[in-house]
């Protein structure tokens, strides 16, 4: 039976509107802070009462006199655009001024608030069409306070359908974190049914709010970078350009600087200290929003290949200031996904940034709360009272390989061919190189000093970055003369070595001559062992790998003084100094401030016969 169609009931549609804005109490909390943000406030205290379905905020914001507190909760009403060119000048978190007015739909909704250029606060309470039910005046500091009740009250299936309580508490804590990633300058405090439940202080940057959320994370184990970009514009030199330039919002907070800069600010954890189990730390804001992005979430993952182990996650939050109409946040209610313009360019750069950030420079290496390894090692030694090293300990050492793909450490001691068989020549010094070699400890550690201290780089994996890096910007395959013969290959080991473009044909019984290789195996005596090798599995970089862990210098290989400083001026140079391709560290620090503290050196001069 066919029904007419008919307008919905204006009641319905509010409702439904409502539910799309407000489906959750996270929602609630999200809503609220982004206003209390959006009014300024450096402090937002939240109160949460889940049993009773209600959230209180109260910030120090810029506040409202009566005459926006009467208009505020009504339909679709904000202070934040006028027009529809204003949609793509967006440099606010609320703009659709749909929330205060869901929450009157939804709840029961009082606020307080007190402008700051007036002496007196007010007191609303609205009915569920966001118009006003009651007012008074009020003693209130300058700032407001939102109070949501009864959430749903009205609405018993969505309470119904709503996850437990215990899973809406931890939806709202994830809510506050992420926002307050955003806004590291805030300080943020939360109760839980009259109790303080957490508080996140605020610092100079995302870098200072990460370690109070990750608490097994350190502030030595990030790095922070920010850098300006140029903003992309349609058609340099174009009207539409011109225009897109003078349409900046002079007093805004993602104002581009000098008209053609946007920004990008990074927080990565670093490989060789920090890393996770699941995919779930890699986090995408865009001014001041944090949204859900798989390109850039890619990218970042891309960017960190072949720097951490096995199955392990970085850590990362990026945020990029973007010029506004850059942006379309018209994508969904919640905001959290976006279309944004030029999304190679940002790609291009988020890469450019982790690539600068992982670097080893004069500056990053200077990071004495990283000797987390090293102050446990000193105050064990403290304790016994012992401070020498057993060369027994070092020797230990040698048995464990890591990663299986490093089995050859432990052969060919004798073996100091790199880079296709020659051996190590000192390299120009082109710059002046920051890591000083000063010995050789057991045949497998390069001592180093640099201006913050002193470093123990094992020179197996160190050469190995060096080679992989090399191999990744030059993958040459050469022919062999005269080819290899192997035997016993499976029709699958056959089809991996074609799939990496070496040549092969059959040569007899169970027999096949591979005749070609890449360049760096051909010259070695192990060659055949590293084509049977690269024939057992694994893609193109799997191969690069492998290929770069075989011709590295063994642990075991004695070398000299000028050779050592070659390794770490060309590991120095290195894109991802930090960890070996299988993701192991590549070098211990010891900063002065860790020696200072064993040798005693913080004691006052008079106390000891020492100076």
């Amino acid at each position: 039976m066919k029904s007419g169609i008919l307008p919905l009931p204006t009641e319905v549609v509010h409702l439904i509107a409502a539910g799309e804005v407000i489906d959750s109490l996270a929602a609630v909390v999200r809503e609220l802070a982004e206003n209390s943000l959006d009014a300024g406030a450096t402090r937002v205290v939240i109160y949460l009462y889940p049993q009773q379905w209600r959230v209180r905020i109260a910030d120090n914001g810029c506040g409202m006199d009566l005459e926006n507190l009467q208009a505020c909760a009504t339909a679709h009403s904000t202070s934040k655009i006028r027009s529809c060119e204003d949609l793509w000048q967006v440099t606010s978190l609320g703009f659709r001024g749909e929330a205060l007015h869901s929450l009157a739909q939804l709840a029961e909704l009082e606020i307080l608030s007190r402008a700051a250029e007036t002496g007196e606060g007010w007191r609303v309470r609205y009915c569920d069409r966001g118009e006003v039910l009651e007012t008074e005046t009020v003693a209130i500091a300058p700032g407001t306070v939102v109070t949501v009740s009864n959430l749903f009250a009205n609405w018993a299936e969505r309470r119904q359908g709503m996850p437990s309580l215990s899973q809406q508490t931890r939806a709202i804590q994830n809510t506050i974190q992420q926002i307050a990633l955003c806004h590291p300058h805030v300080t943020w405090q939360v109760w839980q049914d009259d109790r303080e439940w957490f508080t996140l202080s605020p610092g100079a940057t995302t870098q200072h709010l990460i370690p109070q959320i990750l608490r097994q994370v350190s502030l030595s184990d990030l790095q922070y970078l920010k850098v300006e970009v140029p903003t992309p514009f349609e058609g340099a030199g174009s009207r539409g350009a011109e225009e897109q330039r003078e349409n900046l919002i002079p007093n805004s907070e993602f104002r581009i600087p000098n008209s053609h800069y946007s920004s990008l600010q990074l927080v990565l954890g670093l490989p060789d200290r920090c890393h996770r189990h699941r995919p779930d730390w890699v986090r995408v804001a865009v001014n001041g929003r944090m949204v859900k992005f798989a390109e850039l979430e890619q990218t970042i993952f891309a960017a960190m290949t072949r720097t951490l182990p096995r199955d392990r996650y970085p850590v990362c939050f990026l945020h990029l200031k973007v010029a506004p109409w850059q942006i379309d946040w018209n994508r969904q209610p919640a905001k959290t996904e976006i279309y944004l313009h030029h999304l190679s360019h940002w790609q291009e750069h988020t890469a450019g940034a982790i690539e600068q950030i992982l670097r080893l420079n004069s500056n990053s290496v200077s990071d004495a709360a990283h000797n987390t390894r090293v102050t446990k090692l000193i105050k064990v030694a403290e304790e016994k009272g012992v401070y020498s090293t057993s060369r027994a300990i070092a020797q230990g050492d040698k048995g464990d390989k890591g990663d299986k793909e490093d089995k050859g450490d432990k052969e060919d001691k004798g073996d100091k061919e790199v880079e296709g068989g020659s051996t190590l020549h000192p390299t120009p010094h082109t710059l002046h190189p920051f890591l000083k070699a000063i010995a050789q400890v057991h045949n497998m550690y390069i001592l180093v000093e640099h201006p913050g201290g002193m470093w123990l780089v094992e020179q197996h994996i160190a050469h190995e970055r060096v080679l992989y890096e090399q191999l990744c910007d030059r993958w040459q395959l050469v022919p062999l003369e005269p080819p290899v013969i192997l035997n016993h290959l499976s029709l699958a080991q056959i089809a991996q070595l074609q799939r990496l473009n070496l040549e092969v044909e059959p040569f007899g019984d169970r027999l096949w001559a591979v005749r070609s290789a890449p360049a760096m195996l051909v010259q070695r005596d192990d060659c055949a062992d590293a084509l049977v090798e690269l024939s057992l599995g694994g893609d193109l970089q799997a191969a690069q790998v492998a290929t770069a862990c075989r011709c590295a210098i063994r642990n075991g290989t004695t070398l000299s003084l000028e050779e050592m400083q070659t390794l770490l001026n060309q590991w120095q140079r290195t894109r991802n100094p930090r960890t070996c391709p299988h993701g192991r560290p590549i070098y211990l620090s010891l900063e002065e401030s860790a020696l200072s503290r064993f040798f005693r050196r913080h004691w006052v001069i008079g106390k000891s016969h020492g100076i």
